[in-house]
């Protein structure tokens, strides 16, 4: 069960806005919607290639950053 802990004189709206990013952040909040009606196939691989556009992105934007500098040998 996933939760956070309230801090002495937090407001409730913020502690709900921390458990909404935690949940979303992990994936449960996606997970309960898509259970929540029936995919059909097509539907799935919709969602599953946002997806993987999506790692790939954040994956091809690391791999082409500029690389340190080397140190010369001389």
């Amino acid at each position: 069960m996933r939760g956070v802990t309230m801090k002495k004189g937090e407001p409730v709206d913020r502690a709900l806005k921390r458990l909404k990013t935690k949940l979303d952040t992990e994936g449960i909040l996606e997970e309960m919607r898509r259970r929540r009606a029936f995919e059909t196939p097509t539907e799935r691989k919709q969602r599953k290639l946002r997806s993987a556009s999506k790692r790939n992105k954040i994956r091809w934007r690391y791999s082409n950053a500029p690389a340190a500098p080397a140190e010369s040998a001389d």
